[in-house]
């Protein structure tokens, strides 16, 4: 008969939750210290996608920009390499109508008029890509709340706290990651984010629900016992699930171009921090707050 074999995930917990603090706080000075690289979305410019019917880089492309626009221009190949298609990204400290005709006009001179095609064009000005910035904050904000509301509905009340901060630590470490690498922040990191939220609440819920599915057997003696063989009998899903969302998002890393580089990157981050905090945030915070769960309740009921 197979032995079956049970990692001491609970047994490391102080360990790991150090660990972890020291990634959040090290995340937060990261983000305080260098400030994140905001895109073109949060503070202001504009997007250009040109096609080109002859090969360029993004090398001429630059020079043929210099002294043209204000400010430097950011371009990027998308798509594959013989398609000869290239973002342009330009900051403008101001509203600025004009700003694709003077590129195009720029680049017709450099490469030939019937060699240069306009296929996309969006500029968003200081003032929204502020108001942006203000609603990215706050819909990252509510998507925290609103999951810490659905796990308590869900289940109880004393497993949300360690939902909420499973949250928190993986979204202020990816975020301070980009901090730290200054990669640029846009509407389409912050897609990112939201879905790693959504990705790391559905990996606690695994755990949370094979706990409960065991809570005849938890006791102050026994929770401990009870809550790692939880996680180890969710091991083989919450692995297999990461590393085929891994798989796929290393392959958009190296494959998918430089507009869907950055997206891969904080996937790949997320999902393996998500795993993590799955199984060494919220389940130890699960097993502080059944502890202290009945001494706040009474505390409470007291008042």
């Amino acid at each position: 008969m197979k032995t079956k074999i049970i990692i001491p995930f609970v047994k490391y917990r102080f360990l790991l939750m150090g660990i972890s603090a020291l990634l959040f706080i090290g995340s937060v000075v990261s983000i305080a210290v260098y400030g994140l690289n905001y895109g073109i979305d949060f503070k202001g410019g504009a997007k250009l996608a040109y096609k080109f019917n002859i090969p360029v880089t993004e090398g001429q492309i630059r020079d043929a920009l210099e002294g043209e626009v204000p400010g430097n221009a950011n371009v990027v190949r998308f798509g594959e390499e013989k398609e000869n298609r290239m973002s342009i990204k330009i900051e403008l400290p101001e509203e600025h109508a004009s700003i694709g005709d003077i590129i195009t006009a720029a680049l017709e001179k450099k490469f030939g008029s019937g060699n240069v095609l306009l296929e996309k064009e969006e500029t968003v000005g200081p003032r929204v890509g502020k108001e942006l910035r203000g609603k990215a904050l706050l819909a990252t904000l509510f998507s925290w709340l609103l999951m810490m509301i659905y796990i308590a509905y869900r289940f109880e009340f004393v497993y949300a706290p360690g939902a909420l901060l499973s949250l928190m630590h993986d979204t202020v470490i990816t975020v301070g990651i980009f901090a730290l690498l200054q990669k640029e922040v846009d509407l389409t990191i912050l897609a990112a984010l939201l879905t790693l939220i959504g990705y790391s609440m559905n990996d606690t819920i695994v755990v949370f629900d094979r706990i409960r599915e065991n809570r005849h057997r938890i006791t102050a003696d026994t929770i401990w016992d009870v809550v790692n063989e939880s996680i180890n009998s969710t091991l083989s899903r919450t692995m297999i699930t990461s590393l085929a969302l891994i798989f796929v998002v290393i392959v958009l890393f190296f494959k998918g171009g430089g507009t869907l580089h950055d997206f891969a990157f904080c996937m790949i981050i997320g999902v393996i921090i998500g795993t993590y905090s799955s199984i060494f945030i919220a389940s130890p915070i699960y097993i502080g707050t059944y502890h202290y769960w009945p001494k706040l309740k009474a505390m409470w009921n007291k008042k």
